[in-house]
């Protein structure tokens, strides 16, 4: 549980870290971005380890069957966030040439917002993923 809770923190704060920023000039945004990823990177691998971490009980199905769903749950959770980071990035890219064509182009708005639409269907998959993971726990 206490690797569950790692992980939550390390979401809190990469949420706290983009609220920080917003609307601010950063002068070295690689800088900050990998200090921000190496930071998330430990506190998924702390929680990784305290997540995968046998539980002592007293029967040892229960600890497998514990370790399971331990693993059934991580998998769901990357699933959702790498789907959503991939989302992210992709909707940055596509978003950022969308306004440059609809700028000199304004006719293009609809063919943009198709590409958009289908960068955003990447953070659907993901949840998509996650919830058969969870119905199959």
């Amino acid at each position: 549980m206490s690797g569950l809770a790692l992980i939550a923190g390390g979401a809190v704060l990469a949420c706290g870290a983009g609220f920080y920023l917003q609307g601010r000039t950063v002068r070295s945004p690689r800088a900050v971005l990998g200090s921000v990823l190496a930071v998330l990177a430990v506190l998924l691998g702390a929680g990784l380890v305290l997540t995968l971490l046998p539980v002592p009980s007293a029967a040892a199905e229960t600890t497998a069957a514990s370790a399971a769903s331990g693993l059934g749950f991580l998998g769901a959770s990357l699933a959702t966030g790498l789907a959503c980071l991939g989302a992210g990035i992709a909707v940055a890219v596509v978003g950022a040439a969308a306004l440059g064509v609809v700028g000199e182009k304004p006719s293009m708005l609809g063919t943009t917002l198709i590409y958009l639409g289908l960068a955003e269907g990447i953070a659907i998959y993901g949840v998509i993923v996650s919830l058969l993971i969870l119905g199959k726990l």
